[in-house]
């Protein structure tokens, strides 16, 4: 069992976690003002925590009038936030929460990696940090996962360490955080199998049951359409299998592969496998936010399989987060003026009102407004250009019939009904 040496390990640690929150919460403000966040899915999640800010269980009218959130996916977790919420009640409060729960996730896998390696472990702290599927979670609006992360890197040291109680006691919460994590907490649990622990066989049973109780019972008791939404997404699923080949070597060679070499891998299998099992196209790739909770286990199997190649970690993961920063835009940003004249067109809708606003805009009113996603009936509606000809269209034919223009932009229309 390895010995933790404090004054060596957390310090450096606690640095790095410190320098990725203010880096991750920087970026993540950048985006929100600069209107790169969306509706889909910050909007939402800004949505369901005021929900239960406000004592209610958690609605998104972003996904339909009233559409009970827990009946979509399970995620109670999210409620956590509703302190924080009541006291800056803001997107952006979302936005910072989940760049505190990454950057905390650092704390014990530099923690291991600077045991393991001494110094040369902050390199390997900073590499996780600025890992492509941690630097795409923050780039991706909020999500639930980001609270799988943290559980997720303390629990993996924990096992690492064979500290058996607290991994079982960090990843027993997973199952709060969605449905299919109880399956990680399964894995989790045969690998504590695996290794003789007497409870392994509890952990992994109880993850099981936890994933299967909540898929086919509470979800569909949830869900006005009766059902779990996404059975039919596990169809058959043929090509692009290049794209899952792809994922596996991203994940895998910012380690030079040598995670593979430990059996704590094992704990990234569950993800992987609904994943790829899945078909839709976007779950096979590298993009969003689904890989989030892979990293931890990644890097934390890298450092127990004994590394010696410490700066092939920090060079490819380098090399991969390069690549990321210098992608084009998956959305298009508005100058500083097109920035301010948004604003000042969204203040002009007061609190409380009904409106329908597309993607873009969403956010930047679900803290103060019952917000649907355009088209919709609303009395107030306000929309980024350009948009689709459907919906050009369809907003001209909604001006001269039932909403008069408010205010207009060559970027942003405000329309109002009478």
């Amino acid at each position: 069992m390895l010995v933790t040496r404090p004054w060596t390990t957390v310090r450096p640690a606690h640095a790095v976690a410190l320098g990725l929150a203010v880096l991750y919460a920087s970026y993540a403000l950048v985006r929100h003002h600069s209107f790169q966040t969306t509706g889909f899915d910050l909007g939402i999640f800004e949505q369901a925590v005021r929900s239960y800010a406000a004592g209610r269980w958690p609605t998104a009218d972003l996904k339909g009038p009233g559409f009970p959130l827990l009946g979509d996916h399970f995620h109670p977790v999210v409620a956590l936030l509703a302190p924080a919420y009541l006291i800056a009640p803001r997107a952006e409060t979302l936005l910072v929460a989940q760049a505190l729960l990454l950057a905390v996730s650092a704390i014990p896998v530099t923690r291991f990696a600077v045991d393991r390696l001494g110094g040369r472990g902050v390199v390997v702290g900073v590499a996780y940090g600025l890992s492509w599927g941690l630097h795409n979670t923050v780039a991706f609006d909020f999500h639930e996962v980001a609270f799988a992360v943290p559980l997720l890197a303390f629990s993996l040291e924990a096992l690492a360490r064979e500290r058996w109680r607290a991994a079982i006691a960090w990843a027993l919460p997973l199952v709060l955080v969605k449905e299919d994590l109880g399956l990680t907490v399964a894995a989790i649990g045969l690998y504590l199998v695996w290794r003789g622990v007497r409870h392994g066989w509890a952990v992994a049973a109880f993850g099981v049951s936890a994933s299967a109780v909540v898929v086919a019972v509470v979800l569909p008791a949830v869900n006005p359409a009766g059902g779990y939404p996404y059975w039919g997404q596990l169809a058959e699923t043929s090509g692009l299998g290049w794209l899952r080949l792809l994922t596996v070597v991203a994940l895998l060679a910012p380690t030079g592969f040598l995670a593979a070499r430990s059996p704590l891998i094992v704990v990234a299998l569950p993800t992987l496998a609904w994943r790829f099992a899945s078909g839709n196209a976007a779950y096979w790739g590298v993009e969003h936010h689904y890989s989030a909770v892979l990293m931890p286990v990644v890097f934390i199997a890298f450092l127990a399989a004994n590394p010696r190649r410490v700066w092939v970690c920090a060079t490819v993961t380098a090399a991969f987060t390069l690549a990321l920063l210098l992608r084009p835009a998956h959305q298009p940003t508005w100058d500083e003026a097109q920035r301010a004249t948004a604003a000042d067109v969204l203040a002009m809708i007061p609190d409380d009102a009904d409106v329908a606003a597309s993607n873009r805009l969403a956010p930047h009113l679900t803290g103060r407004c019952r917000v649907s996603l355009f088209p919709g009936d609303a009395e107030w509606l306000v929309v980024s250009r350009p948009v689709g000809a459907e919906d050009e269209a369809l907003l001209m034919r909604t001006a001269s019939a039932t909403h008069r223009v408010v205010a207009e932009a060559d970027h942003v229309i405000l329309l109002r009904r009478g």
